[in-house]
């Protein structure tokens, strides 16, 4: 917080105005409900997903362990922005205080970046499982897994802050940013500075540090199904393994990269594209992964049967 004690002293900014979405009143109560039943949708979905690993011994696995954290992150990351921006499309005023920016600042890119960290603990587990079946409880103990994601809480604290650490620098104002919830390129458009440098580290801490990321897993799912081919039946179970995972993948980094890969410019398609990112991802994530997934479409469905029988009971 003293990061952001800094930034405010040395700027007379209380607080930052949104533009929001449309300044469209009948739409605003159509994107209201809209996005209100995504959310609802996005927190149950996620819930069911948790409750279901946890309840159903056979899902005690190093996969379902890794799908019930990135169900955790995705709840969170959802309820970053979504409150704010539903309680904003039913107000005249869509304001957030300077401490409250950047602590969405802070925390969206924490979640996120637990979100993109567990993604890749995700393909390594399904490299593991394809290539080295025989040894694959053992080198994907839980132990092992425990270690890994708090390594990854770990490192995306401390790129998190370091976000937060390029942003306290004077604002000239007006404090209108053209968005619907704080992030830095847009914080970062009213400084009263030259952004050619800080447009260069955030595209090379962001953006190339996302695509990288992007085809680094993009290439581990195809050494996956290479694997899973040498292996004749291997390759239809790596298949319909690896397709929902590089689906995922695909929705969450293409947007990353659209929004953090390019310099500080407002686009007309940047609004459509930031829902996607905060709001849509973390509803497919469950969708993709309990839709195309039948071992967690019958442990969902144990799990009804044991619910009915003991509420009889």
């Amino acid at each position: 917080m003293s990061l952001i004690a800094s930034a405010k002293n040395c700027t007379g900014v209380k607080e930052f105005i949104f533009l929001g979405l449309t300044q469209t009143q009948e739409l605003n109560l159509v994107l209201f409900l809209f996005l209100l039943s995504v959310y609802v949708t996005t927190l149950m979905g996620n819930f069911l997903i948790a409750v279901t690993v946890t309840c159903e011994s056979r899902l005690h696995t190093p996969m379902y362990f890794l799908l019930h954290n990135l169900s955790i992150a995705d709840k969170c990351f959802s309820s970053i922005t979504a409150p704010k921006v539903l309680v904003d499309l039913l107000s005249q005023r869509k304001a957030i205080s300077f401490n409250g920016c950047f602590a969405q600042m802070f925390f969206f890119h924490l979640v996120g970046g637990v979100d993109v960290f567990s993604l890749s603990v995700m393909a390594l587990d399904r490299c593991v499982a394809i290539s080295k079946p025989l040894h694959y409880m053992t080198i994907m103990s839980p132990g092992r897994c425990l270690a890994l994601l708090v390594v990854a809480w770990v490192g995306v604290f401390i790129h998190s802050t370091v976000q937060i650490s390029v942003v306290p620098i004077p604002f000239c104002g007006p404090s209108v940013l053209h968005s619907f919830y704080c992030d830095v390129p847009q914080v970062l458009k009213l400084a009263c500075t030259d952004l050619f440098m800080l447009e260069l580290l955030m595209i090379s801490n962001n953006g190339l540090l996302s695509t990288s990321w992007f085809f680094f897993l993009l290439v581990s799912y195809m050494v996956i199904l290479l694997v899973g081919s040498q292996a004749g039946e291997g390759r239809r179970k790596g298949i319909s393994t690896c397709t929902s995972h590089i689906t995922v993948v695909t929705l969450h980094f293409v947007p990353c990269i659209y929004v953090y890969a390019q310099p500080f410019s407002a686009l007309p398609t940047d609004k459509a594209i930031s829902v996607t990112f905060t709001v849509i991802s973390p509803l497919l994530n469950p969708l993709i992964y309990t839709l195309r997934n039948e071992e967690m479409k019958s442990a969902m469905r144990r799990l009804k049967r044991r619910l009915r029988s003991s509420h009889h009971l």
